[in-house]
Order: C-alpha cells, then sequence, then structure tokens
C-alpha cells in the first residue's frame, strides 16, 4: 500500500473491535499502519482468539491482547499488560444487540436485550476511557464509531440506535473530563457498509440501496474514507477537535426529501 505522510508515525493506537477484514476496525487499522502507528489488536475470547492473531499478522500488530470490555477484571489486565507504554490513541469499535431486538418493534424490546445493547455499545467506552486514559501520558484522542440511528430512526435499527444515542452523550461528557489532559474524545458517524455485524439488521441490503440513491454522492461509505477519518482525528491535524460526531457517509445526514424526477 502506498505511504503518504505518516501522519502517526511514533504513536501507538489500540483499537478494540477488529473481527474480521470487513469490519469497519480492520480498515481503520490498515490505515493507522499505512501512516505509521504501532498498533495494538484486542480480542474477545478464546473463539477469536485466532482469528485475530492472523488479521494481527497482516497488520503488523505489536501486540495482540485479550479484552472483554464487559468484564471489569479485564479491562484491568489489559492496563497491566501494557503497564509502563504510552498510549496516543484509542479506537473503540464495539456494539452488539440482540438480533430478535434488530427485527420486531422497538416497543417490544426486552429489558435484558436494552441493557445489554447499553453495556456493550455504550457504557464500555466510558469502561475503556477510564481504564486507558492513565496510559494517554501526553494527551492524545480516543474515537468511536456511531451511526445515524442514534439521532433518526432507522427501520430495524431499534434498541442499537438507542445505544448509540447515549454512546454519542458520553463522547461529550467525556471529552469535557479528559480535556484538560489533551486528550480528545470523538466520534465517527459512518455510512451503512457492508460488515459482519450489519448483516444482523432486517433488509440491510434496501438501506445500501436507499442511502446510495439518496445520497448527494450516489453511493455507499467506502470503509477506506472511515478509516482516514480515524487517521485525522488521530493525528496532529485533528488536535483541536473533541467532543463532536463527524458524519463519514457520502453526505446522506444532510438530506430531508429527494426531489422527483
Amino acid at each position: 500500500m502506498e505511504l503518504m505522510s505518516q501522519l502517526l508515525a511514533g504513536k501507538t493506537a489500540i483499537i478494540l473491535g477488529v473481527a474480521n477484514k470487513w469490519s469497519i476496525a480492520y480498515a481503520i487499522a490498515e490505515a493507522y499502519r499505512r501512516e505509521g502507528a504501532r498498533i495494538i489488536l484486542t480480542y474477545q475470547g478464546d473463539r477469536l482468539k485466532a482469528t485475530v492473531e492472523e488479521l494481527g499478522k497482516e497488520l503488523g500488530a505489536a501486540r495482540i491482547l485479550n479484552c472483554d470490555v464487559t468484564k471489569p477484571e479485564e479491562l484491568e489486565a489489559l492496563v497491566s499488560e501494557m503497564a509502563g507504554e504510552r498510549l496516543d490513541v484509542v479506537v473503540h469499535s464495539i456494539a452488539f444487540a440482540n438480533r430478535e431486538d434488530l427485527s420486531r418493534p422497538f416497543l417490544e424490546t426486552s429489558r435484558d436485550g436494552y441493557l445489554l445493547a447499553q453495556e456493550v455499545s455504550s457504557y464500555s467506552l466510558v469502561s475503556v476511557a477510564r481504564a486507558l486514559s492513565p496510559l494517554m501520558t501526553e494527551g492524545g484522542s480516543i474515537l468511536t464509531l456511531t451511526y445515524l440511528g442514534s439521532v433518526r430512526v432507522i427501520p430495524n435499527y431499534n434498541v442499537m440506535g438507542v445505544a448509540k444515542a447515549a454512546l454519542e452523550a458520553c463522547v461529550r461528557y467525556l471529552a469535557s473530563d479528559l480535556g484538560a489532559k489533551n486528550i480528545r474524545v470523538n466520534g465517527i458517524s459512518a455510512g451503512p457498509i457492508k460488515t459482519a455485524s450489519a448483516r444482523g439488521i432486517k433488509d440491510f441490503s434496501k438501506v445500501l440501496d436507499g442511502v446510495a440513491a439518496v445520497a448527494p454522492l450516489k453511493r455507499n461509505t467506502d470503509p477506506a474514507e472511515v478509516g482516514d477519518t480515524a487517521v485525522f482525528l488521530g493525528s496532529h491535524l485533528g488536535r483541536g477537535v473533541t467532543g463532536n460526531v463527524i458524519y463519514v457517509d457520502a453526505g446522506f445526514q444532510v438530506m430531508g426529501l429527494q426531489a422527483p424526477d
């Protein structure tokens, strides 16, 4: 891959959420490697260990560590593993909701399903920031991934949209808390992308077709575009940006009604 300007040279980034080559986190990891960052990846449990280790080899990851963000003891172990290291960027690309809660009306969301989506998709950003920010001794950048369903009703997004709304509020409050330490916190709201998790959303292909028809750029989002935005936010170029959600969705979020042909 062609090298650009090495915007992240000398920086160490931990990326949570790389699950396969089609994940947004993988696209971010590729962009970070291209720009010279030292990359640390995490995996959740033995089931994903071999897959992430293989991806880590391809990405030239310096370390590959276990961490289930819903388990405080594993976050503590992650910090212990990284003792003495300086961390510059944290990429939080973690979300989950029960499949049934993405296919039935939001009104029918179970209490357990609601709490699960909030814990994994929203609160985990808080716990990750609390655990890892002390390693960001020279400041840095914390990034998370969100989606338009946080502010608009997207069919079949349901409880995940509510969790993403909470996630975006967490971005703002964490930015306020951590700003004095020169740690910036931002979200990237990516347009719909064909990831493994997106396949769990009912009629997702219709969403892709609808966005491509209406978005000003008349196409869907390329994962590499999200990766490049993550580079900007993680680098010196983004030094004045915090508490924001940046849309990388071919402009779809600006549209109201589409003019008839």
